[in-house]
């Protein structure tokens, strides 16, 4: 019985510390900020956002192995909340930013990639600490609950003033 508890003690304790590790309990701000203007490599997709990190890594090693262009930020764009609509249905465009590309290197990569300039506009921006696949699938999951809280609470102070 004793060697249960300590078993079961143990799981809960690596449980409790890889959630800790990939993010888990870091606080989600979201700040509206002016941003944009990014140059994205990225994939179109359709379906349970979960599959999100394999097509950021496609990229990724594409970029480098094909292109010999290193990236050092991914991205994801989600459309849809993945409460509210069907996982089959949900939309988003993911992939890596390029760091100061020249005209030259974006015709040359539109041609095999999607490629796409951020607009230039005030977003509502959070970022997610990035330690893993894992850590990208919890943060999409802890994203939407923080940004309905926090257009939520917007939407109040604006409307007490």
């Amino acid at each position: 019985m004793r060697t249960a508890i300590i078993i079961i003690a143990s799981i809960i304790v690596i449980l409790f510390a890889l959630y800790a590790y990939y993010g888990g309990f870091r606080k989600i701000s979201f700040e509206l900020a002016d941003a944009g203007g990014e140059v994205l490599v990225y994939e179109s997709l359709t379906g349970d956002y979960k599959h999100s990190g394999k097509a950021i890594d496609r990229i990724y090693y594409s970029l480098l192995e094909k292109d010999g262009i290193e990236t050092f930020k991914g991205f994801g764009i989600y459309y849809d909340n993945p409460k509210k609509d069907e996982k089959a249905k949900l939309r988003s465009d993911v992939g890596c930013i390029l760091e100061n590309p020249d005209e030259e290197t974006i015709e040359k990569l539109s041609e095999k990639y999607n490629i796409k300039t951020l607009p230039e506009q005030k977003y509502l921006v959070a970022e997610i600490p990035y330690k893993g696949k894992l850590s990208i699938f919890m943060g999409i999951m802890r994203v939407y609950p923080a940004m309905e809280n926090t257009l939520r609470m917007r939407v109040s102070v604006k409307r007490v003033s």
